[in-house]
């Protein structure tokens, strides 16, 4: 039997090449996200521990705002707070440091310079060669207006020694003269793909944090003798609760931890895709078995004539699972090992390899890891297929050489129970005829529902693609090419399904996304009374500002009624972190947004006042003329008065006056609000604006639909990356296709000699194998459509008081989607259609 195994799989070597192709595919994506996280792990480690190794201890002050991430300012701590860790026993130096996120370069087309990843661009304090810092051209700043940059950011903006740059702190722009350039020990251009700029230390605080006499941090080296770890004891208990101390060993954990969590996704992303070619293979594999085992049965039927029992025929079938399933995980995994090997040299200078990539290691466990995976995907997928190849009775060898088409009313009604518990469980939770729809429910109605039509499949697949197949009908090959595409409803079902997992996966997500950019354009439109909004045109970590002076000359211009600069933050009540708006004439703030009034006065605020969404002050139990003492990022803390309450579908939380500003980490505006004067020509205006925000190029003047555009932008990158993933299942559906019409052709050599022989030309043959191909795809095609618009309309629906509040359908991408089924067909056509055209066709009478 085994002999036989062998000896039949040499004989088949093209069709099992197709069907390892998306084997090869699945693994190589597992086995490089696999290496690269490690490669990028053990990158990481290097990189972190040549950082801060000048400083054996830090100092900093608690956070106001525990477990805020990048996009919170760091607390700052005061200058006396050097003097004071500098007079601890055991202290031999004690330096203050700046260092923040927000330092940006304006390249000489005007823009700025971006970094790759969203890598920080900090704005430091010159103090000198420390650590790994090294000083490779010019020399260190001496004066006000002169800056040290790294020699990433001189790459990327072709800036060299004694160029005049404009710099974005948070005061308004700047221009330095760069001065010198700078790199860190290895030869690296930068830390972790970061932009740095060393500005004097006059200048530094005041610049990122906005006041002078203070720092970020103090780093503290030890005397002789002294360890990190003692050092940092006596500052504990000299310096109070209020301060942080940490060894250099515990800050580079914590950053390295840290780094390793943003890399996180990059590795979610490579193993999402690889999944999903896993996924969508397992279709492939269980066609072609099918297909194989079909060819196979009076082959099979004269070995079971001959002795051989059910376990023997389902051994070689597994044999043969195991032979193709081990032969394209290795490949895969050696593709994959290949292409993580290549990417540090890939790398090079680029921002890949500022991260400072280490040379690739290939673990073991990830070898084993994608080879045991892929080879469990084929054994599984070659299960039923080698079952039903044990039931091939030994009568079959006289009168068959296929299988006849199988009942599939165990499928359909499995289908149909499935189907219907998701129904019920959607039916369930959609009941309760209000916007808390208990989200849990409707994805596992979803997810039945999902699993019930792809069972359901094969029952509708003949009457679908005999319908779409008239499309065709028009020839006598289209006819031909129709009734072919229907002749085996299951092979048709499994060779579609691979196309529609993937499509469907995506028009879910895609309606979703395209419902929540339409139900916030609705309520902004309902929200927003501005007729110009002042933003930032990406979304970032730590959102931009611009100069408040901008808004006093918008003031001025003629045709505008009010203008409203909005300052915003994170602060901490008693109930926890919260976000804060601060708004410099509050008149106009109430004129630019539509919101309910409900008590109090929302008018004119005292220094010491502040308003509220209704819901959060009924939340902390407060009333009008309650005390609230609010805690800001930059560590001050302050008592207000509630002045009034409102309501908003938009925007909630805290308002507060302009004369807390002083107080916020940002301490420029983020977002300006402009209403214009009746008959005011908004294209004048804006153009205006526009021209006023030459000195703030990360800002731009947009209206209330640009101003959701920008805010949805993230909706966009994840659709982007999900379309990568909808190329991978495409391709595996492709030789999907391509697999069953070659297995088709050759099921069907007899069938093809003789059409031949009756006058079939060759260019009728092609017409008909690409009828049959193109039904086939555009059936998985609208298949994937109507059940991915259905499902996602059920989540979008959940998804109710999270603000989607509209269903709305992407027809572009619908439309695109249906078109990529025809040009599937047409490509995975070709080679099966040139193989029958080129049939001979007394061989082909001749064949058996």
């Amino acid at each position: 039997m085994i002999r036989a195994t062998l000896a039949g799989l040499c004989s088949r070597r093209l069709r099992m090449l197709l069907s390892a192709l998306a084997i090869v595919l699945g693994v190589a994506f597992m086995s490089a996200a696999l290496v690269v996280t490690d490669t990028l792990g053990r990158s990481l480690r290097d990189l972190y521990a040549g950082l801060h190794e000048d400083t054996q201890v830090q100092v900093t002050a608690k956070q106001v705002l525990p477990g805020i991430g990048e996009d919170s300012a760091t607390t700052p701590v005061p200058a006396a707070l050097v003097r004071r860790v500098a007079a601890v026993t055991g202290v031999a130096t004690a330096t203050g440091v700046v260092s923040e996120d927000g330092a940006r370069l304006v390249g000489a087309d005007g823009k700025v310079i971006g970094t790759s990843f969203n890598r920080p661009r900090l704005g430091t304090n010159w103090t000198g060669e420390r650590g790994s810092i090294r000083l490779r051209a010019g020399r260190a700043p001496a004066a006000p207006n002169e800056i040290a940059i790294n020699a990433a950011l001189s790459r990327a903006a072709g800036t060299q020694v004694g160029d005049r740059v404009a710099v974005l702190t948070q005061r308004p722009k700047q221009m330095f003269t760069v001065i010198g350039i700078v790199g860190y020990r290895g030869d690296r251009d930068s830390v972790g793909g970061a932009h740095e700029i060393a500005f004097h230390e006059s200048v530094a605080a005041e610049l990122m944090l906005g006041r002078p006499g203070v720092y970020s941090a103090v780093d503290v080296r030890a005397a002789p003798g002294v360890t990190p770890a003692v050092l940092r004891d006596r500052l504990r208990s000299a310096l109070g609760d209020d301060i942080v101390v940490r060894t250099g060993d515990e800050l580079r954990a914590t950053q390295s931890e840290s780094a390793r969590e943003d890399l996180a996704t990059i590795t979610l992303i490579l193993l999402a895709v690889g999944g999903i070619a896993l996924f969508v293979g397992v279709f492939l594999i269980l066609n072609t078995f099918s297909i194989v085992i079909a060819q196979r049965t009076r082959e099979l039927a004269l070995l079971r004539a001959l002795g051989a029992r059910r376990r023997q025929v389902i051994d070689s079938v597994f044999v043969e699972a195991v032979l193709v399933g081990s032969a394209a995980s290795a490949a895969g995994a050696a593709l994959g090992v290949g292409i993580a090997v290549l990417l540090p040299r890939l790398a090079g200078n680029t921002a890949v390899g500022d991260v400072g990539l280490s040379a690739a290691s290939v673990p073991p466990a990830a070898v084993l890891t994608s080879v045991t995976l892929g080879l469990a995907v084929t054994v599984v997928a070659a299960f039923g297929p080698a079952l039903r190849a044990s039931r091939v009775p030994p009568v079959a060898a006289l009168r068959a050489i296929s299988s006849p088409n199988r009942p599939l009313t165990r499928l359909t009604v499995a289908g149909a129970v499935i189907g219907a518990v998701g129904v019920a469980l959607l039916v369930i939770a959609f009941s309760g005829g209000t916007d808390d729809i208990p989200l849990g429910t409707v994805l596992g109605g979803v997810l039945a529902s999902f699993v019930g039509a792809a069972l359901l499949t094969p029952v509708i697949a003949r009457p679908e693609v005999n319908l779409i197949g008239r499309l065709f009908a028009w020839s006598p090959p289209g006819r031909l090419g129709r009734l072919n595409a229907g002749r085996n409803p299951r092979r048709t079902a499994s060779t579609a399904a691979a196309l529609m997992v993937g499509i469907a996966l995506v028009t879910a997500v895609n309606v979703v996304l395209t419902s929540a950019t339409a139900s916030f354009h609705s309520t902004a439109a309902d929200y927003y009374r501005a007729d110009l909004i002042l933003t930032e045109p990406t979304s970032t970590d730590r959102p931009q500002t611009f100069d408040p002076a901008i808004l006093d000359r918008i003031r001025a211009l003629p045709g505008v009624a009010a203008v409203v600069g909005v300052y915003d933050d994170l602060a901490l009540t008693n109930r926890g972190r919260t976000g804060i708006l601060a708004v410099d004439d509050i008149a106009a703030w109430w004129s630019t947004v539509e919101v309910e009034h409900v008590a109090g006065s929302l008018g004119p605020l005292a220094p010491d006042e502040v308003v509220a969404d209704a819901d959060t002050a009924a939340d902390l139990d407060l009333r009008i003329g309650s005390p609230v003492t609010i805690s800001f990022a930059s560590g001050r803390s302050r008592t207000f008065t509630l002045a009034g309450t409102y309501r908003s579908d938009w925007a909630g939380g805290w308002i507060l006056p302009a004369s807390v500003v002083p107080d916020l980490s940002r301490q420029q505006p983020a977002t300006g609000l402009v209403r214009l004067a009746p008959g005011a020509s908004e294209a004048d205006v804006r153009a205006q604006v526009s021209s006023l925000l030459a000195e703030s190029p990360e800002t731009v003047v947009t209206d209330p639909a640009g101003f959701v555009d920008i805010a949805t932008g993230v909706f966009r990158t994840v659709l982007a990356l999900l379309q990568v993933l909808l190329g991978v299942a495409m391709l595996i559906a492709t030789l999907g296709v391509i697999n069953t019409l070659a297995l088709s052709v050759l099921e069907r050599t007899r069938e093809l000699g003789l059409l031949r022989a009756v006058g079939l030309s060759r260019g009728q043959t092609v017409q008909m194998v690409t009828a049959e191909a193109v039904a086939i795809s555009i059936f998985g095609a609208l298949l994937g459509v109507a059940v991915g618009t259905g499902l996602g309309a059920a989540v979008a629906r959940a998804l109710r008081a999270e603000g989607i509040t509209e269903l709305a359908l992407p027809w572009t991408f619908l439309t695109a989607y249906l078109a990529s089924g025809v040009l599937i067909g047409v490509l995975a056509a070709t080679l099966p259609a040139v193989r029958a055209a080129r049939t001979d066709v007394l061989r082909a009478i001749a064949h058996e």
